[in-house]
């Protein structure tokens, strides 16, 4: 995205937000305000997605301890906070967000403040607001004690693969280090690796690289012009391409702050844990993208796949390898997340696009946004189908997890983890 565009958008939430803090901080809005400013820095920022997918989780899952360590309805992640019942909920989950991007981001404190100083002030003055703020300072401090020496301070290190005295395109790779973030769920990057891309001989390289060369391509005459909106459409990626499916869902299912709080908090824990674990596999298989396959596949031995001297796709390719599909694995991530707290079916939900002016995508089941994505990278050029195919089961099992494992009710949580 260009940066005008970029500061357009981040203006954009910015006011959506500040638009929201007139209401009084009811249900769960509390919870849907901070996730909006987390968005809007992001985007000022120009965060890497598993960096902004990381602060995130830290956000949600402090306020979510927050909130639930004073109607104990859930199991906590990982603290062990105290409350009596006449803390503020809203002022709890306000102090843990404010606390978490103070922490991560430092130099948005003065807006910070003034954020947390507008939702406090509908809260009137009392020793439940006071205990609130205390509680929620506390859910933050251990949190970002939780995390420490996670992995997120790793250096980028990725060696380009080159022969001595030979030039070879200088732009490095991004999200390269990502594999070593400790996961939220999971217990290692690699839990749910998969096994290798298919050979450059088989029959599924070929069907899949040839789909993609008749498809993908900038000049394409087989694509349509749906399916051309579709790929430009999701051409963005990272937590705001799901944010907003999250709120609506929440909002749908009229769930109060405790509830809302553990919906954003799963899809959030599901969502970083699926960008470590994309990375962890691309940067073990490194498989080359479409424009570079097919502009060399005279050197595959592989006669059925033609090589085209100056193929491009519709858009720009992400600056990292292939296998598997990124924005696969996370959409599916967290719609299983969506799916198995609220259901497939929650009523209409809508997106709009920063690289789609103007167009707004609509589903009535959460099954079908996931399968958009998966489709719309192939559109784009970008992904072999084999690729979605794979990174939509390890969403699905990455979201499996987080459901079967974390924030559990109190009847189920009092069984053994799987």
């Amino acid at each position: 995205m260009k940066p005008a565009s970029r500061i357009l958008l981040a203006k954009a939430l910015v006011s959506a937000f500040a638009v929201a803090l007139l209401a009084a901080p009811a249900r769960g809005d509390v919870i849907m305000d901070w996730n909006a400013k987390a968005d809007a820095i992001g985007i000022e920022k120009q965060l890497v997605n598993s960096s902004n997918a990381r602060a995130q989780a830290m956000l949600h899952v402090a306020m979510f301890e927050a909130v639930n360590a004073i109607d104990r309805r859930y199991a906590p992640y990982r603290l062990k906070l105290v409350a009596d019942s006449t803390t503020s909920r809203e002022a709890a989950a306000a102090s843990a967000a404010h606390d978490i991007l103070l922490a991560l981001y430092p130099d948005q404190k003065s807006d910070l403040d003034a954020t947390l100083a507008a939702q406090l002030s509908g809260i009137a003055e009392s020793e439940a607001k006071s205990k609130g703020i205390e509680l929620g300072r506390k859910a933050a401090a251990e949190i970002i004690a939780l995390r420490a020496d996670d992995g997120s301070t790793a250096p980028e290190s990725y060696r380009p693969a080159a022969t001595p005295g030979v030039y070879v395109p200088t732009a490095l790779p991004i999200e390269s280090a990502s594999p070593k973030l400790r996961p939220f769920a999971m217990s290692t990057g690699s839990q749910f690796r998969p096994g290798p891309p298919p050979a450059l001989t088989s029959e599924t390289w070929t069907r899949d690289l040839n789909e993609i060369r008749e498809i993908g391509g900038s000049t394409s005459t087989r694509r349509t012009a749906e399916q051309t909106t579709m790929a430009r459409f999701w051409f963005f990626t990272g937590p705001r391409t799901y944010n907003p499916i999250v709120r609506q869902v929440a909002s749908a299912k009229k769930m109060d702050l405790v509830d809302c709080a553990r919906l954003y908090a799963l899809s959030a824990i599901a969502g970083v844990d699926a960008f470590i674990a994309v990375f962890d596999a691309k940067y073990t298989y490194n498989l080359w993208r479409p424009v570079t396959a097919i502009r060399n596949a005279d050197l595959t031995a592989n006669p059925a796949t033609p090589r085209e001297a100056s193929w491009l796709p519709l858009g720009t390719t992400p600056m990292h390898p292939e296998y598997p599909c990124a924005h696969c694995i996370v959409a599916s991530a967290v719609s299983t997340v969506l799916q198995s707290v609220a259901g497939n079916e929650v009523g209409e939900i809508t997106l709009a696009s920063p690289t789609a002016p103007g167009v707004t995508r609509k589903w009535t089941r959460l099954q079908d946004y996931s399968d958009e994505v998966s489709n719309a990278r192939i559109h784009a050029g970008f992904h072999y189908r084999f690729s979605t195919e794979v990174g939509k089961d390890m969403g699905s099992k990455i979201g499996e997890l987080t459901v079967a494992t974390q924030l559990r009710g109190a009847i189920a949580a009092a069984q053994p983890k799987p």
